[in-house]
């Protein structure tokens, strides 16, 4: 087996699809086909189903895929190596982060990043924080940025900036300030499941509230900030933002931002890779980048500030 038998393996089973699997690879039909024979000869294990329209993977196959992917990955990281070696910044960068802090952060740093580095193509996405750790262990991601710590043994965490969430209210418009104590849960709206801060919310509510709250009625589980911001405008109704949202408020928005009492609740936000990760010299840059364009916007918290960790 050898590499080039990878390449045909992963073109077909992303065509399913002999003849523009032939085409991607720049070979013939019949070359893929005999090649893949070989390697399935060789394994001594069918990878495809042929007799399956378009053609499937086998059960078998689907396993010995992924083993490929991860062997495909660490010869791209040779390469990769290579180039970090030499001091140049180029080839293909996957960069996924999460969508409580993508809007936010990369309209700021998308273009000057990629103009600074023309030979560097960067594919960014925005997944949730459980996506973008899965990608990054099935070494299918390069890098993610959301909101640590992790705590994962597979995972390396560089800091960016600490974030204070603030609270935003329809219904308490005689309050300056507010504790965490003081949030009742009746009126909350959250964003559905999946999203981290969520999950952050829901832990200070749990270490703050009163017993005579309860999370009964949080029915509405919004998909993004946006969604989010609408619904409790028009329902009249209350929630937690992360500071760089709330600046993205209008005028007569930010009138019903209430700022926390010490101790201020806040996330950190961090850039993380595999720890198998060799491209040093890029994740130093992009971190740079982000560091020097977004953390003076955030509003400094002290040290009395309560930490909400990415359940």
């Amino acid at each position: 087996m050898n590499i080039q038998q990878f390449q045909y393996l992963l073109a077909l089973a992303e065509t399913k699809h002999f003849e523009r699997a032939a085409e991607a690879c720049h070979i013939t039909q019949s070359t893929l086909s005999t090649m893949i024979s070989k390697f399935e000869d060789e394994l001594g294990i069918l990878v495809f189903d042929r007799k399956k329209k378009p053609i499937e993977m086998s059960a078998e196959g689907e396993v010995i895929l992924e083993q490929i992917k991860k062997i495909k990955k660490e010869i791209d990281s040779l390469n990769d190596l290579t180039q970090e070696i030499k001091g140049e910044v180029k080839g293909h960068l996957s960069v996924s982060v999460i969508p409580t802090i993508a809007p936010y952060i990369l309209p700021n740093i998308l273009r000057s990043f990629s103009q600074k580095f023309p030979k560097l193509e960067l594919v960014v996405k925005e997944q949730t924080t459980e996506e973008i750790i899965r990608l990054l262990k099935a070494r299918q991601l390069d890098i993610g940025i959301l909101s640590t710590p992790l705590n994962d043994k597979e995972i390396i965490e560089h800091h960016l900036y600490d974030e204070p969430f603030v609270f935003y209210s329809e219904t308490k418009n005689d309050k300056s300030t507010i504790s965490t104590n003081q949030i009742e849960t009746k009126n909350l709206c959250l964003l559905e499941e999946g999203h981290c801060m969520r999950a952050q919310v829901l832990e200070l509510c749990s270490q703050t509230l009163k017993k005579k709250n309860t999370l009964e009625n949080f029915k509405y589980n919004a998909g993004s900030i946006d969604s989010l911001m609408k619904f409790v405008s028009t329902n009249k109704m209350d929630t937690l933002l992360p500071y760089l949202a709330s600046e993205e408020l209008s005028a007569k928005e930010k009138k019903k931002i209430i700022y926390f009492k010490e101790p201020v609740p806040y996330r950190s936000i961090g850039i993380v890779v595999h720890k198998h990760f060799v491209r040093k010299k890029i994740l130093t840059l992009l971190k740079e980048e982000i560091i020097q364009k977004i953390a003076p916007q955030v509003m400094p918290i002290n040290q009395k500030g309560l930490q909400l960790q990415p359940i």
